[in-house]
């Protein structure tokens, strides 16, 4: 791969540093600058050798390759504030997990600078937040989404792809339309759902109680709530429409389980554990495709119960 001479890193957290460690590791970078609203976090950083040094965006712009790794609300500002001193072969790309939104964002910032931005997203992380969080093998067999169109330069595309693929990142290209329906329904909807049931349990009379039981079930189910408040509340917002479907479509789901309890007879009850042996399948099977690279069988289009 051409080798990074400058790679500005705009949010030094667990997505960012990550880069920039497993850029350094692979030693397909020179240098990395930071950026970010906490000196603190900056200073962890430096300490931590995640970056090389502190810059402002406007310095950033000048980088050869520009990651922003900000909550997505943040992103309009920081591309205008990019557009004004961006270098001629200077690539822009995000790593947001929302991707309609940031293009219409990058455009409307970019002007005819638009075409060095490509749109990307990682599909890794943790709970984990901050500079100290970063690991430079987070991103290693994982999926690196570009959701680039034909306006944009293949040169850049082109930088961006091999940079990931540095990381040991699997890259895969789709439309920004069709990114958001799919994280939605596996990202998306999952977070809302972890962050709701936690918030509704700690509202409760009994919740020490409740809290004092919670196993290993409840720890799996819910481990994405003690991620980033402010990062999904953007993300939610942001892909609101394609989020509102999903989530309808699954409350037509538990309204499905509410009235087979509230019958419970033996129709009621087998539907019930047909549903549970189609999750359980489709679950082993995924679970085997991520693990052993096993094809995942055809799904969908029936099944539903009445």
């Amino acid at each position: 791969m051409e080798r990074i001479g400058t790679l500005a890193v705009i949010g030094v957290g667990l997505i960012g540093g990550s880069l920039a460690l497993a850029l350094k590791s692979k030693r397909a970078v020179d240098r990395v600058i930071g950026v970010g609203r906490s000196q603190a976090n900056l200073d962890e950083a430096l300490r931590l050798g995640v970056i090389d040094d502190t810059a402002t965006v406007e310095q950033a712009a000048r980088a050869d390759v520009v990651f922003v790794a900000t909550p997505v609300a943040q992103m309009p500002v920081i591309f205008a504030l990019l557009s004004s001193r961006l270098g001629p072969r200077t690539v822009v790309t995000d790593g947001g997990s929302t991707k309609q939104d940031v293009i219409a964002a990058a455009r409307a910032a970019l002007g005819s600078r638009f075409n060095q931005f490509v749109p990307a997203h990682p599909i890794a992380g943790t709970e984990h937040t901050g500079a100290a969080a970063a690991f430079p093998t987070l991103y290693e067999s994982r999926k690196v989404v570009i959701c680039a169109g034909a306006e944009t330069h293949a040169d850049a595309v082109h930088r961006v792809a091999t940079m990931w693929q540095a990381t040991g990142a699997i890259i895969h290209r789709m439309s920004a339309v069709e990114h958001d329906d799919v994280f939605a329904a596996v990202s998306h909807l999952p977070h809302l759902l972890a962050f709701a049931l936690v918030d509704m349990l700690a509202g409760m009379p009994r919740a020490d109680q409740y809290f004092n039981y919670a196993a290993s079930g409840f720890r799996d189910f819910t481990r994405i709530a003690a991620g980033s408040p402010e990062m999904w509340r953007d993300i939610s917002a942001a892909n609101r429409g394609a989020l509102r479907e999903q989530l309808n479509a699954y409350r037509k789901r538990l309204d499905d389980f509410d009235r087979w309890l509230a019958r419970a007879n033996g129709e009621d009850i087998l539907a019930i554990e047909r549903v549970y042996a189609r999750a359980s399948s489709a679950r082993r099977a995924w679970q085997r495709h991520i693990e052993h690279g096993e094809p995942m069988p055809r799904l969908g289009g029936g099944g539903q119960e009445e």
